[in-house]
């Protein structure tokens, strides 16, 4: 699709509903719907459990191995133990605002999966600005950890929460400049529209940008080694430190439901979506999540956790900037072949990204270890 052909001003468009669908437009919606809630939940529910014994296995311990074979019981177990526990507030808590802040921060991550497409027109609303709502949804979940820190009434938890809308509003600006970049390569903000301007995937076209979109989105939803929100030697637990049962392991499930919900916008964004041969489209799609989500396990374990000046020198220092070249030099190939970009800017690509990693980090020193503000 040409650039040319791009509408900021288009109106929403609503996939079609056939006439015989049960139950007509209604049902066409709710089937969706249950669809999408049903995908996150067993993608978490496997994230979960794959993360434990990924990692078991990564660093030489057992993991979860004593409740059914190969442990896959676990995660029941460990949801009857947490019904059992007692619900404690801290006396001096607001109730309302402490109650309502694990609701505020889950519900965000299950709407982005409102605009994903598991195959061509299977989506529950395919919105020509589908990734422009992924990015506002996505940043909302912040509200609920902030509520979290300041309803509990304590410093340690304020202090986490803080931590968190630092990081997300830092991170959120080379992430949002990582996806103008596909958005050039596509002509079009609905997410359904830029799977099927991938005969080429754009992790190909774009490996900067993917890179930027990755290590943003990680910092965003607290994984490691970005937790820093939940620095237990700082902070005991960051902002859900005065949560305990069900609460509790909402922002558990929270933080692998954006783990899924990040890992699946990558897949539609940079690999491609549901497309691939042989398999049927939602299996692709479901693969594809599930080996982004393999590559954070993979991370976590590997990484040591920086520090918050680390974080932020980071954002600021390497990732905006090259979000910045990342976009000018995706600009500048849109308008030299307004089409689709040959097979040859392919292995270019790839070799300005490594050249600009390589060239940026020695310019300011961007080591782990020593890492400056």
């Amino acid at each position: 699709m040409s650039i040319v052909n791009f509408r900021l001003n288009a109106p929403l468009s609503v996939p079609a509903v056939s006439p015989t669908w049960p139950g007509g437009y209604w049902g066409h919606w709710a089937f969706f719907t249950v669809m999408a809630i049903a995908f996150a939940l067993v993608m978490m529910l496997v994230a979960v459990y794959t993360e434990r014994r990924g990692m078991g296995k990564m660093q030489s311990r057992l993991g979860p191995n004593r409740t059914g074979p190969f442990g896959i019981f676990q995660l029941i177990a460990d949801f009857v133990k947490v019904l059992l526990k007692e619900d404690i507030v801290p006396f001096t808590a607001d109730k309302v605002v402490h109650l309502l802040a694990p609701i505020v921060a889950l519900t965000p991550a299950f709407m982005i999966f409102a605009v994903l497409p598991f195959q061509n027109g299977a989506v529950l609303a395919d919105l020509n600005i589908g990734i422009l709502y992924v990015v506002a949804i996505s940043s909302v979940s912040t509200v609920g950890v902030f509520m979290a820190g300041w309803g509990s009434s304590g410093k340690y938890s304020l202090l986490g929460a803080m931590r968190n809308v630092a990081a997300v509003v830092s991170y959120e600006i080379p992430l949002g400049l990582s996806i103008i970049g596909v958005v050039l390569l596509a002509g079009s903000l609905s997410l359904n529209s830029i799977v099927q301007a991938q005969n080429i995937p754009f992790i190909l076209l774009q490996p900067l940008g993917f890179l930027l979109f990755f290590i943003a989105g990680c910092a965003e939803i607290d994984r490691s080694p970005f937790d820093l929100m939940e620095a237990d030697s700082e902070l005991v637990a960051g902002f859900h430190t005065e949560y305990s049962g069900v609460k509790f392991v909402i922002f558990y499930l929270t933080e692998y439901a954006e783990a899924v919900a990040i890992s699946a916008v990558i897949t539609t964004l940079f690999l491609g979506g549901w497309r691939g041969p042989g398999l049927p489209p939602w299996l692709w799609f479901t693969l594809k999540t599930f080996i982004v989500f393999f590559v954070m396990v993979w991370t976590r374990t590997t990484l040591p956790r920086v520090r918050i000046d680390q974080l932020m020198a980071l954002a600021w220092k390497f990732l905006l900037p090259l979000a910045l070249i990342n976009l000018f030099i995706t600009a500048a190939q849109v308008l030299a072949w307004p089409d689709t970009l040959p097979w040859a800017m392919v292995g270019i690509n790839i070799a300005v990204a490594i050249v600009l990693v390589l060239a940026w980090s020695r310019l300011f020193k961007l080591g782990w270890g020593r890492l400056e503000v």
